[in-house]
């Protein structure tokens, strides 16, 4: 049972040092610190893995295995992505009915901007991620919208993700006590054990990465959404940030949220910001 599995292979002094990470606290937003929290957060991986290159951790479990590095390395002759890469270029370029294109919805055209997604909207007042902003163009041009998990959506993200690769990630959170508070909620939902399992995200991602579940090896939380969206062998196929939230709360027995929750919203903004300076590495693959 992987889940249990899990558990069992957190060692003592990373679950004491997860522990104190993952301490509930609810604290007014004007006591949230999130540049202590980042740097803290990326000095625990630094300090746990002195061997790994700072900028590798966006790899995820390639940084914590040589041999499958290597494998990695091979494969990304011939990247299982690339599919989705070419239909996301075109479908990008394509105008909708109306004759603009979503070049006309981003900065800059779209391009290069993936290291600034997801970014708190001081008038909505709420995170934006990067696929919801593709869906909300759609809509404002008249488009149906894709669905936030796969296909059409992973194509898109994809394309956008590969004209910012290198480029490091950069969330800003504006002085505003609601983005606080968004970032917050976000640390919190990270921590928080819930489903069947009592499992919650960090209890792999923190206490275990590098460790084997069955003959899969854990991914370090540190940079773990630079490589999204991702192609992973256990879904023959492309996902989204959104997919891989939803699988995560499944595989521990727990309810999915709808994709673009504000709870996935907030986890999103949280886990990016924490991974500031690290470079933008998607799309990437999986096993």
């Amino acid at each position: 049972m992987k889940t249990r599995t899990c558990l069992l292979l957190g060692s003592l002094s990373a679950a004491l040092v997860a522990f104190a990470l993952t301490s509930p606290r609810v604290v007014a937003a004007d006591k949230v610190d999130p540049v202590a929290d980042a740097k803290a957060f990326q000095n625990f991986f630094f300090q746990k893995f002195p061997d790994v290159k700072h900028e590798d951790f966006v790899n995820g479990p390639y940084s914590m295995n040589a041999d499958l590095k290597r494998q990695w390395q091979e494969k990304e002759e011939f990247p299982p992505y690339e599919f989705a890469l070419d239909a996301g270029k075109e479908m990008f370029a394509t105008p909708f009915k109306n004759g603009k294109t979503y070049a006309d919805c981003f900065p800059n055209g779209g391009v290069g901007i993936r290291q600034n997604y997801p970014y708190f909207d001081t008038k909505e007042g709420k995170v934006v991620t990067l696929e919801l902003a593709l869906n909300r163009c759609r809509e404002a041009n008249g488009e149906a919208p894709y669905s936030y998990v796969k296909d059409e959506m992973a194509s898109l993200t994809a394309y956008m993700a590969y004209t910012s690769r290198g480029k490091l990630m950069d969330i800003k959170i504006p002085d505003d006590p609601r983005a606080l508070e968004a970032f917050e909620n976000g640390k919190r939902y990270f921590y928080t054990r819930r489903g069947q399992m009592n499992f919650s995200c960090a209890s792999c991602h923190v206490q275990s990465p590098g460790e084997r579940i069955r003959a899969e090896i854990l991914a370090p939380a540190l940079g773990i959404l630079n490589a999204m969206p991702i192609y992973r062998s256990e879904w023959s196929g492309m996902g989204t940030t959104s997919r891989r939230f939803v699988t995560c709360n499944s595989q521990t027995r727990a309810v999915p949220l709808a994709p673009q929750a504000d709870e996935y919203r907030d986890v999103e903004y949280f886990l990016s910001y924490v991974a500031n300076g690290l470079p933008i590495s998607g799309p990437g693959a999986r096993p």
